[in-house]
């Protein structure tokens, strides 16, 4: 047998033994954890989307970031879990932030905020979840993960499978946001030089008018 078919035969053993030894009649710890603080980031996402504050949407937002980061923790995927961290709870919330501070947001009730279509948004929200979790269930029913065992979710392991197995769509999702972002600068200045324009012939039709 070689080394790598031997590796393979060990983790499926311990995979079926950690399967054999629980089951959902008899959660671990970990377990009960993972679905408490599951618990807690849906409440505070169904609270992000449906509170007409925006300052408190955004807020809430963070509790849902970092539930899903303490999630991947729970899962021993700790570089995933700083990654959410660092970028969304740390870079993406503060960027909405401040786009808010700067937008002079309003601090109370937004009803301008509400575009009145939440029936349409709930039903395609429920779609997409049902999908969601179908996909994840056929894909995942007889997976078990050893949370006692090695951790899968390192670092080392991540990095591995990344730059190997997913190399390729890393590359091609850093390429479409450069994409987003040479747009998003292009049609911010072609939007200041129309103002700019506009400006002048105004300023031009008043002197001629005077």
């Amino acid at each position: 047998m070689t080394p790598s078919a031997a590796v393979a035969t060990a983790a499926h053993a311990t995979t079926t033994t950690a399967a054999e030894a629980h089951g959902f009649l008899s959660p671990t710890g970990v377990e009960i954890a993972f679905l408490l603080v599951g618990l807690v980031t849906f409440g505070a996402a169904v609270i992000t989307v449906t509170t007409r504050q925006l300052v408190h949407a955004a807020l809430w937002l963070v509790v849902a970031l970092g539930g899903l980061a303490v999630e991947y923790l729970l899962l021993t995927a700790e570089f995933i879990a700083w990654v959410q961290v660092l970028i969304y709870v740390g870079s993406v919330v503060v960027l909405l932030l401040f786009g808010l501070m700067l937008t002079r947001a309003p601090i109370g009730r937004s009803p301008d905020a509400d575009s009145g279509n939440r029936r349409v948004a709930l039903a395609v929200a429920v779609a997409a979840a049902g999908a969601l979790v179908w996909v994840v269930v056929d894909a995942f029913r007889t997976t078990w993960i050893d949370l006692d065992g090695a951790p899968a979710g390192s670092t080392e392991v991540t990095g591995a499978s990344l730059f190997q197995n997913w190399v390729l769509p890393f590359e091609a999702l850093s390429v479409l946001l450069l994409a987003a972002l040479v747009g998003a600068i292009v049609l911010s200045r072609r939007a200041k030089a129309d103002a700019a324009a506009d400006a002048t012939g105004t300023r031009r039709d008043t002197e001629g008018a005077r």
